[in-house]
């Protein structure tokens, strides 16, 4: 196995580590959880540690990447797992965070289907041949999600200390580029399937 795969491995184990920091029992252990009072921001120390996990973990995307391609270490193994890493990330965190009521449920569910859509044109495409590539919208949504679970942890820091709601600006953003990527690809699907039939 590949450094490249390995550190897609890497990022999928710190996965339930980062579950494990917010859904642990802290108080039936005895455990206070500590916070920074930022004015009247409560900055909890189990969202900080998440964000640097987070941040490593987005690190490991960036250079498992590189390394496949610089140095030729692409595999069907890599090419199946990454992104799949990726969104096992990306949900678990929106999926806490409606369990905290931090984040509107229904944006996460337009989010979850619109990947479950696309992974599976993108499943029965492979099967002719054809790859779907990442289009503009999917980028986009793609960096505007981790730009939301950031804030999220940051607790909106620092624009809830002048009452701007960007970290949900920034959720409701990734869902309608989540809708327009998801409507992108299945007309794009749906011209490829009509061609090669």
């Amino acid at each position: 196995m590949n450094l490249a795969n390995r550190l897609t491995i890497f990022r999928i184990i710190l996965i339930p580590i980062i579950v494990l920091i917010y859904v642990f029992p802290y108080a039936q252990f005895g455990i206070t959880e500590g916070y920074v009072k930022v004015d009247t921001v409560l900055l909890y120390h189990k969202n900080i540690a998440i964000l640097i996990l987070f941040a490593i973990a987005s690190f490991t995307d960036f250079l498992d990447g590189y390394l496949a391609r610089s140095r030729n270490m692409i595999t069907t193994f890599g090419k199946f797992l990454d992104p799949i890493a990726d969104k096992m990330l990306v949900n678990t965190l929106l999926i806490i965070f409606v369990s905290q009521q931090t984040v509107p449920l229904v944006a996460v569910l337009i989010m979850i289907w619109r990947d479950t859509v696309v992974d599976a044109l993108r499943m029965l495409l492979s099967q002719r041949g054809i790859v779907l590539a990442a289009g503009y919208f999917g980028k986009v949504k793609t960096v505007a999600q981790m730009l939301a679970i950031i804030l999220v942890l940051l607790g909106n820091l620092p624009f809830e200390l002048y009452g701007i709601p960007v970290s949900s600006i920034m959720i409701w953003f990734a869902t309608l580029m989540s809708l327009l990527s998801g409507v992108s690809y299945v007309l794009q699907s749906r011209s490829l399937f009509m061609t090669n039939e």
